[in-house]
This record gives C-alpha cells, sequence and structure tokens, in this order.
C-alpha cells in the first residue's frame, strides 16, 4: 500500500494556480466522429452540444510519455500523485454562451485544488481542475473537473443481476467497440477501456469499464432531449461506483421546472452516475 505523508501533500498541493492554454481549430467532423460514438448523427447547426466540447483540446502525448496503465505517466502539468489509480470522479459544467465549429478556440487550463481524504479503501488525492473555453476572447464554456487517486485496492465485485429493467425508460448496453470507440475519439489510452485482460488480472475488475465521461455524454444528450430544446445552461454529475461493458444500464431522466436529474443504474440497481442539468 502506498504511503502517503505531510511533504507528499504540500509537494503537491506547490501545484495550485499552475495553467497552461492551448489553441484548437474546432473542426466539424471531429465534432461529428464524437456525437456518432453517442449514437447520435445528423447536422449540428454549427454549435457544439453541451459537454461535446470533450473532443477538443485532447492531451498532445507522445507514445515515450505514457505509463503502463495507458495514463500520461506522473508529473508534468498535473501534481504526481503516487497512488496507482487514476479516476474522474465528477465535473460541473456552466454554459456560457454557444461553441461554434469552424472557427478557433482556446482552452484555459487551471489546477485549482489538491486535497487529502482517507476512506475505506485507503488514502484518497483529489485533484481539482478547471478549464475554460473561449472564442473571440469571450468565456463559453467553464468546467470543472474533480480527478480521484487511490491505492490499488481489493478487487471489484461484479454486478449483481436484479429486477428486470424497466421497459419504459431508456437501456444502454455499452460493448467493447463502444468503450474503443470513446477512448480513440478523446484520445483515451487508459487500458481498462479496452484491454480486458489488463482490467480484470491488473486492476482488478470483473470486465472493461465504462469511461465516467461517456455515462455522463449519455446523460447530457439524455437530460438534453427531455427537456426538449432548452437551452443548458450548466451540467454537474458524479460517478459512484463502475460500469462494465456487456452489461445493460438503464437511463432515467426525471424534469422538475428548469432542473432534469439523470441516472444510470446498473443491474443492481445502484446508481452509477448520476447527474443535474438546468435549462432556461
Amino acid at each position: 500500500m502506498t504511503q502517503i505523508g505531510p511533504q507528499d501533500i504540500a509537494d503537491w498541493s506547490a501545484f495550485v494556480g499552475r495553467g497552461e492554454t492551448v489553441g484548437q481549430h474546432l473542426d466539424e467532423t471531429v465534432l461529428k466522429r464524437f456525437l456518432l460514438v453517442l449514437g447520435e448523427a445528423g447536422a449540428t447547426g454549427g454549435i457544439v452540444p453541451p459537454m461535446a466540447h470533450w473532443a477538443y483540446f485532447l492531451p498532445m502525448t507522445a507514445n515515450e510519455d505514457i505509463g503502463p496503465d495507458g495514463h500520461l505517466k506522473r508529473g508534468g502539468f498535473m501534481p504526481p500523485v503516487t497512488l496507482p489509480r487514476r479516476m474522474f470522479a465528477a465535473g460541473a459544467t456552466r454554459f456560457l454562451r454557444p461553441l461554434s465549429t469552424g472557427r478557433e478556440a482556446a482552452c484555459a487550463t487551471r489546477i485549482a485544488d489538491v486535497a487529502h481524504k482517507s476512506g475505506r479503501s485507503g488514502d484518497l488525492v483529489f485533484v481539482e481542475v478547471e478549464r475554460t473555453v473561449s472564442q473571440s476572447g469571450a468565456a463559453c464554456v467553464v468546467e470543472r473537473q474533480t480527478i480521484v487517486y487511490r491505492d490499488a485496492g481489493a478487487a471489484v465485485a461484479p454486478v449483481e443481476r436484479g429486477d428486470p429493467l424497466a421497459l419504459e425508460e431508456p437501456v444502454w448496453t455499452p460493448g467493447p467497440v463502444d468503450l474503443f470507440r470513446f477512448s480513440a475519439v478523446t484520445f483515451n489510452a487508459h487500458r481498462i477501456h479496452y484491454d480486458e485482460p489488463y482490467a480484470t488480472a491488473v486492476e482488478g475488475y470483473p470486465g472493461l469499464v465504462a469511461h465516467g465521461p461517456f455515462t455522463a455524454s449519455m446523460l447530457c444528450r439524455l437530460a438534453a432531449r427531455t427537456a426538449g430544446g432548452r437551452r443548458m445552461t450548466e451540467f454537474a454529475f458524479r460517478a459512484a461506483a463502475p460500469l462494465f461493458a456487456g452489461q445493460p444500464v438503464r437511463l432515467r431522466a426525471k424534469a422538475d421546472g428548469d432542473i432534469v436529474e439523470t441516472a444510470a443504474l446498473r443491474q443492481d440497481g445502484l446508481a452509477a452516475v448520476t447527474a443535474r442539468a438546468t435549462f432556461e
């Protein structure tokens, strides 16, 4: 088990405030590929839908900079947290104005916070990352990501079959090809999403793991459809448990005024990912 001391936390906290800015032309084809992976095709109207900014500003990582798990080796822009497991645990995004394809945009990223907690599985280190996507000098999307680092821990139990999924609710069954395609369009090389022997033997999962942002994107699109074309102003999600390839997931939405609450439920009834979208 990795030992975390006060000096480690102090060293990693020194990264707070570090920032970088990258620019990119928002190509329409890149957006269409991202949306196709989510099961959506057709014209976009030249506007990047909520959370589809994840198709852009991807890490420019050389092969020699990839670690054994497929993630970028520790160090560089992010704090070099020594805990071996890294996950995208939560996010909160505000949509201030439309983000248009066919134009240049800039993404400013900043380390906002580093926090250490002790949980049932041992030490946890939370790194908060803020990203602001702008066009013509005006902020369009402001996102806060929560990245959690943890120890290897015990093997993850498989999902037990529960009651049959409700027929009136959409069911999403992400397969290995779906996970590979999402990894491809987001330039995500974490091996738990496409290398089943690694996912099971090394990281202790019962199968390939669905990306948290993949599930969040599906819930975001469900919320948008539920709201019937109203403009989304905020979207926040939290991942509580993993989802696995080949296992059906019930996608649930509930609208209440300007709010649409969504959830991705496993066969055992556990809400693996929950989300909240606000509309105007």
